[in-house]
């Protein structure tokens, strides 16, 4: 029997820490004829306070499904403070489901590093509830 799904691959250079130059990561959008919904979640924040100064950042993850237990992959950059700003990337945590319905994640980690003096920054918080897209 053959079940007919349709979806699409994201390419990352994120190596994830295996031996490989890049990743893939597969995205189903139908099953058997039906649409798998997918979503993203907003996040916003301020990084430590380091070398003097900190950087505000907000951006939406990258897509995930809808439905079943997943992670959600990120990027954004900082405002730039004191001449500089940094990239911020990672993935969040599991879903954690909310009371009124909808889940979030936790995401943490440290900035790249930049600056005049090079440094970074540590940063943390929780997503948004979620959002819906077909894309």
């Amino acid at each position: 029997m053959e079940i007919p799904i349709t979806g699409l691959i994201i390419h990352s250079n994120s190596g994830s820490g295996s031996d490989s130059e890049h990743d893939h990561m597969l995205f189903i959008t139908s099953w058997d004829g039906r649409p798998v919904k997918m979503h993203v979640h907003p996040f916003s924040g301020e990084t430590s306070f380091d070398v003097g100064h900190f950087h505000r950042y907000a951006g939406k993850t990258e897509p995930a499904p809808s439905g079943i237990q997943h992670v959600h992959n990120y990027y954004v950059e900082t405002t730039v403070d004191d001449q500089h700003a940094h990239l911020i990337r990672g993935t969040t945590g599991p879903a954690i489901p909310l009371p009124s319905g909808g889940h979030y994640h936790y995401f943490e980690g440290f900035t790249t590093v930049n600056g005049r003096i090079p440094h970074s920054h540590r940063y943390s918080g929780k997503t948004g509830n979620e959002e819906e897209t077909w894309s």
